[in-house]
Order: C-alpha cells, then sequence, then structure tokens
C-alpha cells in the first residue's frame, strides 16, 4: 500500500511541483495518473518509490515512511519503469540488463537466474542481444522485463506507452495486465485516455500539482469539468456518449448515456433504435 498523508514537494528552492497532495493506493489495484505535463505526475511517481523525497507531509509503503527505508529496501518494494527505457537500460546484453537487479542486491542465485532465463522465454528475447541495437518498442519490453524479473509488490509506470506503436503499446500494455492479474499493484502515468480506459480501474487527476479528483475510471472520465480544469479528453466513445447527451436530452437515463466502450455503444443504440421502432407501430 502506498499513501500520500497532505505530501509537498519541490525541487531546489522552487515553487512546489506537488501541493498538499493525499491519496492511498490499496494493493493490488490499477491507479493511472493523468494530467497535462507540468501536472506533477512523474514527480509523484519519484515519491512513490523514494527517488524523490518530500518537503512536506509522508509518504508511507506499506506503512513505513520512505524516508526511514534504504533505497535498496523500496526497490524490492516498488519498481518503476521510467518513461525512456533508455535512461534505465545499462548492460551489454538482455540477459545481463535481466540480471542486473539481482546483481545490485547479491542475490544472483540459481534460482534468480531461472527466473531470469524464464524471462527471456516468456518474452522471446535474444539472451545475447546487445540492447541498444534493440528497436524502442523491445527496448521497452526489456525495461519493463527487467522489473517484472525481480518480482516487486508494487509497479509505477512513468507513460509506458510513449513513443510506440499500435502492436508494441499492446504487447507491453498485456504484459502489465497480466501482472495485475497476478495480484501486482500498478501505478501509471498515462497521456493516452484510450489506455486508460482499457486498463487502469481508478483514475486519479492531477494539474498544477494538486489532486482535483479520484475515482473509479469511467465515473471520473464522465466529469466534464474536472477534464476541463485539468486539459483532458475523454476517450472517443465516452465523449460520443455525452455529446449526444447534452444534443438529446431525451438519451439521458439511456444505456446511451452510459455507454463506455464501443460494443456498448453499439448495442445501446441498436436497442433504443429497436424500441423507437416498436413504439412507432
Amino acid at each position: 500500500m502506498i499513501r500520500f498523508d497532505h505530501v509537498s514537494a519541490a525541487y531546489a528552492v522552487q515553487t512546489p511541483v506537488v501541493r498538499d497532495a493525499s491519496f492511498t493506493i490499496d494493493n493490488g489495484e490499477f491507479v493511472a495518473f493523468v494530467g497535462t505535463n507540468g501536472a506533477g505526475k512523474s514527480t509523484t511517481m519519484r515519491l512513490c518509490n523514494g527517488l524523490l523525497k518530500p518537503t512536506a507531509g509522508r509518504v508511507l509503503v506499506d506503512g513505513v515512511p520512505t524516508t526511514e527505508l534504504r533505497t535498496s529496501d523500496l526497490a524490492r518494494r516498488v519498481g518503476f519503469l521510467f518513461q525512456n527505457p533508455d535512461r534505465q537500460i545499462c548492460c551489454k546484453t538482455v540477459r545481463e540488463e535481466l540480471e542486473f537487479g539481482f546483481r545490485a542486491q547479491d542475490a544472483l542465485t540459481d534460482e534468480a537466474r531461472a527466473r531470469v532465463d524464464a524471462t527471456i522465454e516468456r518474452f522471446g528475447f535474444d539472451a545475447n542481444a546487445e540492447p541498444y541495437l534493440l528497436n524502442r518498442g523491445t527496448r521497452q519490453l526489456l525495461a519493463l522485463a527487467s522489473i517484472i524479473v525481480m518480482e516487486p509488490d508494487t509497479i509505477i509506470l512513468d507513460e509506458p506507452t510513449t513513443g510506440l506503436d499500435f502492436h508494441e503499446c499492446e504487447k507491453v500494455m498485456g504484459a502489465i495486465a497480466d501482472l495485475h492479474t497476478r495480484g501486482k499493484t500498478i501505478v501509471m502515468v498515462c497521456h493516452d485516455m484510450e489506455v486508460v480506459a482499457d486498463y487502469a480501474e481508478r483514475v486519479i487527476v492531477m494539474t498544477a500539482g494538486e489532486v482535483v479528483a479520484s475515482g473509479p475510471t469511467f465515473e471520473v472520465l464522465r466529469q466534464r469539468a474536472v477534464l476541463e480544469r485539468a486539459g483532458l479528453i475523454a476517450p472517443q466513445v465516452v465523449d460520443v456518449s455525452l455529446r449526444l447527451v447534452e444534443r438529446h436530452p431525451e438519451l439521458a437515463g439511456t444505456p446511451i448515456a452510459t455507454a463506455n466502450t464501443l460494443d456498448e455503444m453499439v448495442a445501446a443504440i441498436e436497442a433504443y433504435a429497436a424500441g423507437a421502432k416498436e413504439a412507432a407501430r
């Protein structure tokens, strides 16, 4: 569990980047942080795993303030995927990259090597390939795999799909979704509202360093005022649903007004059309 208790943070003596933030992320949740650039999302992620310490308030991981935990202890509990994998990858081969975390903790046992082998097989990596010669999507997947192999309970992802094409995005998010189904806590910063809608269970909206909304994904993504304040646009189907109700108030209270996916929207429109046809007879 991660808990922010009236947390503020600043770099050097600058104005706080995060302001009086309070929220809790429970074990096993999949939470997405959304907001425009400069909203404080990435700083919040660095506070979560102790890369940055709060200037006010407390960040607690499993009930212990990050200021009281060693960096190595935090790394075992909370894995972190940077937005740019090239800031994370540092070894000459894929295998060495996957072994790096174990070596850093002096824990490269036979069991650890077996986990590395299983990870290489799972993702279809060439163990001897040089990471920087891999394409962008594969480097991102390798950076993610280097966290997965360590099996932390919580995984923080800072824009995991940035720069990826559709198929690369699906592969990375598929791996992340699989982690969640196995009980891992997922905390993700993401600008792609479609990805947020497809995967996150809860959304926390930030703007100007403040948390301005938190709740179940589609409840938050249907709040026009919140999205406008944060400079966000709802996922396409949700946006269409909201616009239809705005233009045709008689649709309020129908499934069209609550459709969150394309399948739901198609079914809702078909049902509404069928009902209108029956009423006209």
